[in-house]
């Protein structure tokens, strides 16, 4: 695929192209399963797995994946604009109860075709995005480090993976959810939920570990809402996510789909932070023709 690399003029999505600059950067300018029974018998169904409502449900989700500590992620991200998309994937482990994980991010081709770059390992902790392997003239001994508290999406989207913690803190403004019904997942019995996530009330039910991002996301966005699809197993345990974001530049919308899936829970995960002298802070380029970024 080749993918047309220009810029976008500010907001989240120009940090998400600062994210894997000299590789994909979307444009300001250019641009999920299942069915209800439809007899009430979907519901039914719900209220024999995790108990209460599906938004309630649904909302606790932050809650058990603390309750569980641990597991390992996949992740993509992709994103449609003016009829290109671009998917950017990810894999590695995450400690929920620290809210520390490890993500090595694959980048796709760049617009010549060349071959895939090297993947960017992420390190996210609370407040903080690192990346490694970051390009656009860091050091590859050296690490990019990022607060995620003043990011306008919150790191929903900032580095091509959204961070596993804001993503199930978000369901927590979960409304309007309905049961879809039940499915398999890598060989789990899930159910299937679809609804909105109202961003101000993520912020306000947020952990307060999180807030401070929650906070940030709920003013980053076009809209006030975001739609997601959920399957969580029949503990309550968060198997997969889809969030729907749309962003409004100075041209058509960009939409961004952002899907986290959950296995091998109770994984060990060992996270190493980077010293203070193992950080890079000069001047980073944003793009071939941009200007640079500290």
């Amino acid at each position: 695929m080749v993918v047309q690399q220009r810029r976008c003029g500010g907001g989240p999505l120009a940090v998400l192209a600062l994210a894997v600059a000299g590789v994909v950067s979307v444009v300001g300018g250019c641009s999920g399963t299942g069915g209800d029974d439809g007899d009430g018998a979907g519901e039914r169904v719900a209220r024999a797995g995790p108990a209460g409502t599906p938004v309630a449900v649904v909302r606790g989700a932050a809650e058990a994946l603390t309750g569980a500590g641990s597991a390992e992620a996949r992740t993509s991200m992709e994103t449609s604009a003016g009829g290109t998309r671009v998917t950017i994937r990810g894999k590695g482990a995450y400690d929920f109860r620290r809210q520390l994980g490890e993500i090595e991010v694959v980048l796709p081709k760049d617009a010549a075709g060349a071959e895939e770059h090297r993947p960017i390992t992420e390190l996210l902790a609370p407040g903080a995005l690192y990346m490694k392997n970051r390009g656009a003239g860091v050091p590859d001994d050296k690490w990019v480090r990022i607060d995620t508290t003043s990011l306008e999406d919150g790191n929903l989207v900032t580095g091509g993976v959204t961070d596993p913690t804001a993503a199930a803190e978000l369901l927590r403004g979960a409304a309007e959810v309905t049961y879809v019904g039940r499915t398999e997942l890598a060989g789990v019995e899930v159910r299937h939920y679809r609804g909105t996530a109202d961003l101000g009330r993520a912020a306000r039910e947020a952990s307060p570990s999180s807030r401070g991002a929650m906070a940030a996301a709920a003013k980053g966005f076009s809209t006030d809402t975001v739609p997601f699809d959920v399957y969580l197993d029949d503990e309550g345990l968060l198997r997969k996510v889809r969030h729907h974001f749309t962003f409004a530049t100075e041209g058509p919308a960009v939409a961004v789909v952002s899907t986290m899936l959950l296995y091998g829970f109770g994984a060990p995960v060992s996270v190493e932070l980077p010293r203070g002298a193992d950080i890079y802070t000069g001047r980073v380029q944003q793009g071939r023709s941009g200007p640079e970024t500290p």
